[in-house]
């Protein structure tokens, strides 16, 4: 999981800890909080763990660059739309039936 290495750091910084006093506070190793600070990459547990000693939101303390945006995207289903999508359906059914009819009758 991508997290903001920076603010990590500043974080710990800030509260004149050392990266093994943050290690245990979270309960995780040296090297996953050096990890973090270097690379910004943690597990799931590791983020929580150091959103909780940090008092701070899981969301503010991931690197909000390397994150897709899931967007939801509503389509009115209105009459005319679903007709013109049963029959699509329609025709693409009957095409593949002809098409499986036709492989079938050639094999036999």
């Amino acid at each position: 999981m991508d997290i903001n290495a920076k603010k990590i750091k500043q974080l710990r910084t800030d509260r004149a800890w050392t990266q093994q006093h943050l290690a245990d506070a979270c309960g995780v190793s040296l090297r996953t909080i050096q990890r973090a600070e270097r690379y910004g990459n943690s597990s799931k547990e590791t983020l929580m763990a150091l959103a909780a000693v940090f008092e701070q939101e899981q969301a503010t303390l991931l690197d909000q660059v390397n994150q897709v945006e899931v967007v939801e995207r509503f389509v009115e289903i209105t009459p005319q739309l679903k007709r013109r999508t049963l029959l699509l359906a329609g025709i693409v059914g009957l095409v593949l039936g002809v098409f499986i009819t036709i492989i079938v009758q050639s094999l036999m």
